[in-house]
């Protein structure tokens, strides 16, 4: 091998790989000396990559026998799980190198049985990116939020988990729903979105992880502050609004959230406000322009349900717009429209009735155009209704409005009156 031939050329392992990469990569190509020149260098035998598979997986994966044998000497762990759950000796018997696969079994290697998903994929190279492996998850007693909704830990960090029971495995709509909810999250990113993390699909239960916020949704937000005032409410709006207009301008097709709602809309660590929950009601296309909601998993009794929503389902991005102006009432006003009524006669009062609730906040709480804009939001004619491009200029110039009036007014104002109210 010092002739220069090219076979050692073949194997020469890249200098700028760092240990553990060197070590897959040497055995990958069944360099049986480099991978052991290596391991006498101190390279940990059992070190993992990002996927986290050793140098056995990949020996194992490539059929090479001769640096599986040498692994083994060494002590490497035979039944390593990569984070698809895999085991070299699995690896092995899928690729067909039964002779790497009857070495390790005679070892007395694992190959555990896959548990498949609706969304198992037969070659391992077609596990999506987003893929994580379920044991990096940790979940502890008393975290679940909702049914199905759980806080988990996630490298230290606490994420967000939707799991999927295996129940739900046998029932097309919720396997139709789950698919949906990924897509749309892979898809969607943007500041003032709930970031996705990342989903289990290969394995059981199957999970989708996004980020977590501890500081909670608007809705107990508003709940402890009651009514904002309205520098707050104008700035949450444009969080909001900012959002939604991404989705709305997703292309190839816009995303609909469809599901709108102070509950929906969650608090990071820096006070913005990020939209959630944007993938999980399930629609159903009945023309290019009029999607459905799927009827069998939804349930119009909000009050943010807009009027054609609630009347048969079929709806635009206008349905959105319309959440929003109620949203935005209640952070002004700091109540549910027609409080104390409760939310199902509220939403026949506003959709069948066509009532809408009434602005009792002082006129000081609404800056030029702002309760204007509102009512747009809540027309009963959807295409009355502004786009999220049009509301976020609109909200701009409200801001920079009221902010020149509020100076204005502070500069006359008495000095114990300023300190009163700081």
């Amino acid at each position: 091998a010092e002739d220069g031939s090219g076979a050692a050329a073949m194997l020469a392992v890249p200098e700028n790989l760092d240990a553990t990469m060197r070590l897959l990569f040497a055995a990958c190509q069944g360099d049986v000396a480099g991978v052991e020149e290596l391991l006498r260098d101190g390279v940990d035998v059992d070190s993992i990559d990002l996927d986290g598979r050793t140098a056995m997986h990949i020996a194992a994966c490539e059929g090479q026998g001769e640096v599986v044998r040498l692994l083994l000497s060494w002590k490497a762990n035979m039944n390593a799980r990569d984070r698809w759950g895999s085991t070299p000796a699995a690896d092995a018997k899928h690729y067909g190198h039964f002779e790497v696969y009857n070495l390790l079994r005679a070892r007395g290697a694992k190959t555990p049985k896959q548990k498949k998903t609706p969304m198992t994929v037969s070659n391992p190279k077609e596990v999506p990116e987003y893929e994580l492996n379920p044991l990096e998850l940790e979940f502890r007693r008393g975290e679940e939020v909702t049914k199905g909704h759980y806080v988990a830990r996630w490298y230290g960090s606490k994420v967000f988990v939707k799991i999927l029971d295996k129940d739900s495995f046998s029932d097309a709509n919720s396997i139709n729903e789950f698919k949906h909810e990924l897509t749309l999250l892979e898809k969607a990113r943007h500041p003032n979105l709930v970031q996705f993390v990342g989903a289990v699909t290969q394995n059981v239960p199957m999970m989708i992880v996004s980020e977590y916020h501890q500081k909670g949704d608007l809705a107990s937000y508003l709940e402890t502050k009651g009514r904002l005032q309205p520098y707050k409410a104008i700035r949450f709006s444009l969080d909001i609004a900012r959002g939604l207009n991404y989705l709305h301008e997703c292309k190839p097709e816009p995303i609909i959230h469809g599901n709108l709602s102070t509950k929906s809309i969650v608090r990071d660590d820096e006070g913005k406000l990020k939209v959630a929950g944007f993938g999980s009601r399930s629609l159903i296309k009945v023309s290019e322009d009029n999607p459905q909601m799927d009827q069998t998993t939804s349930k119009f009794n909000s009050v943010y349900t807009a009027p054609e929503m609630y009347r048969n389902g079929t709806f635009d991005r206008s349905v959105d717009v319309f959440a929003f102006g109620l949203i935005l009432y209640e952070m002004i006003e700091g109540t549910h429209a027609f409080h104390p009524k409760p939310p199902e006669e509220a939403a026949k009062m506003i959709c069948l009735e066509g009532m809408r609730p009434p602005f009792k906040n002082k006129p000081k709480y609404y800056p030029d155009d702002l309760r204007e804009l509102i009512q747009e939001c809540w027309d009963p004619t959807p295409s009355v209704r502004p786009t999220f491009e049009e509301i976020i200029v609109r909200l701009n110039k409200i801001s920079t409005s009221f902010t020149k009036q509020t100076r204005w007014r502070d500069t006359f104002k008495l000095p114990w009156k300023q300190a009163s109210e700081r």
